[in-house]
């Protein structure tokens, strides 16, 4: 077994059982039963020692009884559930539950999910100074928010905001148990896809102006923290670094993204504009929202492709689709202003977009077709060394003569060299060049 999984297990045992004499307690004071203790304040949490990842936590975030108690209830449903069974008693005056526990019943889970209620009882018992001095925990500077650790989750309209169930993040959850952070999938709950990359800087073939540009962005991702923090500007800069890509398709963009998540080791989430927007008035911004709230904490580089799709010029508000249109607009501007990280759009035209959008971005950086001599290149370094091209390929002819984009070149590639696999050979021919440039051609609605 893993040393951290290992020494994670003793110490959240040790903390088990802690919960277990608190509850205990609280329980015995709250129905007037013989006690040891005045007050749930007095049972001592147990040390934790800095060899596992949860004393680290603890530690790094100087969690004091009450934070840590709230930190053990929310994880006890997915590690321990049965420790809760004790607030399924059944009040006998009335013949139910007893409401000050809170709690709540899940739909296929059997055991009780603890609710903000449950902690205030945990902690305070009927005591409402004791209550009120609680619910800053709940507040969205706490460090448990801004940080995604654990949350209250929303009351159902109309109902006391207590009621909503005490939800840990399932980073914190799977940090705790696996000692990993769990990338999530692509799904309609999650509308970004991880992206990467196996090419590196020398790969990538742009115009020199582009790539000083992109340099720009590396010396920000490289410094931009120490300028915010060591330098004080956090009160003079906004956070983060917003950027736009444009370009026709093929240029690289997507690959510069990837790049820039390489070179300073951080994930790239990449969320197509033109599949998230939803034709349901208030479904795009709910889907924006839960990628902004995933990636709050975790320094994720976003980017957006297809910005075209939400960002595009408007006509006049023309009726309420249009007008929810522009509030997600709005939501989403906001939201990558807010944004302490970095965000890239793409976009193939930078006229399409609205210029009250892009004078909002640290810089704009254009993707243009690359010019004969980065074709050249292109293909120069495009095909497999166990491969070889037959003697009437004259590289620097072709380069010169069809203006194609990297991608483009790309597939060219990867056609002629299925066709020479299926032929039993390693020789690329000609033939089979001029058949994918065909190909390429015929897919952007051009002829040789």
């Amino acid at each position: 077994m893993n040393s951290k999984i290992k020494n994670n297990a003793k110490d959240l045992t040790h903390e088990l059982e802690w919960f277990t004499k608190l509850l205990d307690t609280r329980m015995k004071l709250y129905f007037g039963k013989d006690c040891e203790y005045k007050d749930v304040l007095e049972v001592a949490p147990p040390k934790i020692t800095n060899n596992s990842l949860y004393g680290n936590f603890i530690e790094y975030y100087q969690l004091n009884f009450v934070e840590r108690v709230a930190l053990v209830i929310s994880l006890i449903p997915h590690i321990k559930p049965e420790l809760l069974d004790i607030f399924f008693t059944t009040n006998l005056s009335y013949d139910r539950g007893y409401t000050e526990f809170g709690g709540l019943k899940g739909n296929n889970h059997g055991g009780f999910l603890p609710t903000g209620e449950t902690l205030i009882f945990m902690l305070a018992g009927d005591n409402l100074e004791n209550k009120f001095d609680i619910y800053h925990l709940f507040n969205a500077d706490h460090f448990f928010a801004k940080h995604n650790i654990l949350k209250l989750e929303p009351a159902t309209e109309g109902e006391p905001f207590l009621s909503g169930s005490l939800k840990i993040s399932r980073d914190v959850l799977d940090y705790f148990t696996t000692g990993t952070v769990h990338k999530p999938d692509f799904s309609i709950n999650f509308p970004a896809k991880l992206i990467s990359t196996q090419l590196n800087w020398n790969d990538l073939v742009l115009e020199e102006r582009t790539l000083s540009q992109i340099e720009e962005i590396k010396t920000w991702m490289k410094h931009g923290r120490t300028l915010m923090k060591d330098w004080g500007m956090e009160k003079k800069l906004r956070p983060g670094y917003r950027c736009l890509f444009y370009g026709p398709p093929g240029t690289g963009k997507t690959m510069t993204a990837c790049l820039l998540g390489k070179y300073i080791e951080r994930d790239v989430y990449k969320i197509d504009l033109s599949m998230v927007v939803s034709k349901y008035i208030g479904e795009t911004e709910k889907n924006l929202a839960k990628v902004f709230d995933q990636a709050e904490t975790k320094e994720w580089i976003l980017f957006f492709d297809e910005a075209d799709a939400l960002f595009g010029k408007r006509t006049n508000i023309s009726d309420a689709h249009d007008k929810y249109a522009n509030q997600e607009v709005s939501y989403l501007l906001q939201r990558i202003e807010d944004f302490d990280g970095a965000v890239i759009l793409a976009s193939n035209m930078k006229s399409n977009l609205d210029d009250s959008f892009t004078r909002r971005f640290e810089s704009i950086i254009s993707f243009p077709m690359p010019k004969p001599a980065e074709r050249l290149r292109l293909w120069q370094n495009g095909f497999s060394k166990a491969s070889t091209l037959e003697d009437k390929i004259k590289l620097k002819q072709i380069a010169g003569k069809y203006e194609l984009s990297g991608g483009a070149i790309i597939n060219i590639i990867r056609f002629s060299s299925l066709m020479t696999l299926n032929r039993d050979s390693n020789v690329i021919t000609l033939n089979d060049l001029e058949e994918g440039i065909k190909k390429e051609y015929h897919k952007e609605g051009r002829t040789l």
